[in-house]
């Protein structure tokens, strides 16, 4: 078993590598473009301090004055008074998920810039850039295959490096790097050392990652919509909906949602027709608990729904946090720093890896090339009580998450294609010998 794995580590490492080199490094770079932001855009999103503001509503107004052809979508109110207030619209000229969002001044009404931002969570331009940068490489569906593949292995090599450490090492040395080695197994030390102190971290990355990629993206949506893990929400329809048509207004309605207890970073949506509520969200991401919501009649202000964080299903919460811990946003430069060590980390394993890979080449006589791959053919060795519940999982496995399981299938192709070029050279040899 040990010898299939290794042999399953060494193709996976060798191919897949590059993908996760090019995950990491953009991972890297995207982990702080919130400070970026800030920095690039000052002006823009934080204004200067006054004990005076003006109402929300008058805030808006500016806002549509700015953009008089767009669709407002939503408001984030300031939350401090050095934030800007931010108007979001929808308009038909930007791509999915972005929106126009015009930052007003709350305490004098003033636009202080209109940028283009990114998802659910405002994303401004150099996030969104380098967020669909490490996504897709800016190519579409299609350069989402590349992050999915990534996703799709990295647990794969983690787990396998685990195993197969273990395997080989002393308990106390399965933590550090041996002492007095030197050459390829220096090296080997170094690869498998670090490795298992990233394993967990690398296997939270692929599975919060594949979440957003693709195909198995769409395979633990459905997986969770059957099981009744998703995410809820609160109902926008007034149940009672009173006759007068009358608006109580923004300022209103948002300090009703701060009287049910939302405090923070909050997000307030328009009802969409009549009949609708206001729906006011919590939107800070920093605190794992910051998620609750409330619908509000637009009438007379009542709420007419509440939803907690707390009450949400466990694997909800799990899947809130294990994304905000993979963009690096939860309990703020603690989880940045965790993940720069992780994706840098990542990159030293990757080197290590290739560089086992040049020390094992041939370097003596005619002979001349890559390092040799691990023995093949090790699979008849493995008792069929074994092999066959592997075979089994291997399908169940490939089927749901489809980008592992069609490279797996071309991993296998490749090492048949490798064996017979093999035989043949063994017989060419003979056939000169004779």
């Amino acid at each position: 078993m040990r010898s299939l794995l290794l042999r399953l580590h060494f193709y996976a490492g060798i191919l897949i590598a590059p993908f996760l080199v090019v995950a990491a490094l953009s991972g890297l770079l995207f982990v702080f473009t919130p400070q970026l932001d800030e920095l690039v855009y000052d002006d823009v999103v934080s204004v200067a301090d006054s004990p005076a503001s003006v109402p929300l509503a008058q805030q808006v107004d500016a806002g549509l004055t700015a953009r008089p052809d767009d669709t407002l979508m939503a408001v984030r109110p300031a939350t401090t008074g050095t934030d800007a207030t931010q108007i979001i619209f929808a308009a038909p000229d930007l791509p999915e998920s972005y929106r126009r969002t015009v930052f007003v001044n709350p305490h004098s009404a003033e636009v202080t810039g209109v940028l283009e931002t990114y998802g659910s969570g405002q994303a401004l331009p150099i996030q969104a850039w380098v967020d669909n940068l490490h996504r897709g490489l800016h190519l579409g569906d299609i350069g989402r295959l590349y992050s999915e593949l990534a996703a799709s292995w990295l647990w794969i090599v983690a787990i396998g490096g685990v195993v197969l450490w273990f395997s080989r090492r002393r308990k106390r040395t399965l933590l550090r790097p041996e002492s007095g080695a030197k050459g390829r197994r220096r090296t080997l030390s170094w690869h498998g050392a670090t490795g298992m102190w990233l394993a967990v971290g690398l296997v939270f990355l692929s599975a919060t990652g594949l979440t957003w990629s693709q195909y198995a993206g769409g395979n633990i949506t459905e997986l969770r919509s059957a099981l009744s893990w998703e995410t809820p929400a609160v109902s926008g329809t007034v149940h009672s909906p009173t006759v007068s048509s009358s608006d109580v207004g923004l300022d209103r309605i948002t300090a009703a949602a701060r009287e049910r207890g939302l405090s923070g970073d909050i997000e307030v949506t328009p009802p969409s027709g009549t009949g609708e509520a206001y729906i006011v969200q919590q939107v800070g991401r920093q605190w794992p608990t910051q998620q609750d919501s409330v619908a509000i009649d637009p009438a007379n202000a009542q709420v007419t729904e509440t939803l907690r964080f707390e009450d949400f299903p466990l694997i909800a919460k799990l899947a809130r946090w294990g994304i905000d811990a993979h963009m690096g946003l939860l309990f703020g430069w603690v989880n940045q720093v965790v993940l720069v060590l992780l994706g840098g980390g990542l990159l030293c394993v990757i080197f290590w890896g290739y560089r086992m890979w040049w020390l094992r080449r041939p370097t003596r006589g005619m002979r001349r090339g890559f390092g040799r791959p691990p023995l093949r053919g090790m699979w008849r060795r493995v008792p069929g009580s074994v092999l066959a519940p592997l075979a089994v999982l291997a399908l169940f496995v490939g089927y749901f998450v489809p980008l592992l399981g069609i490279s797996l299938l071309l991993f296998l192709l490749l090492d048949c294609v490798l064996g017979l070029r093999a035989r043949r050279a063994v017989g060419d040899r003979k056939e000169v010998a004779s």
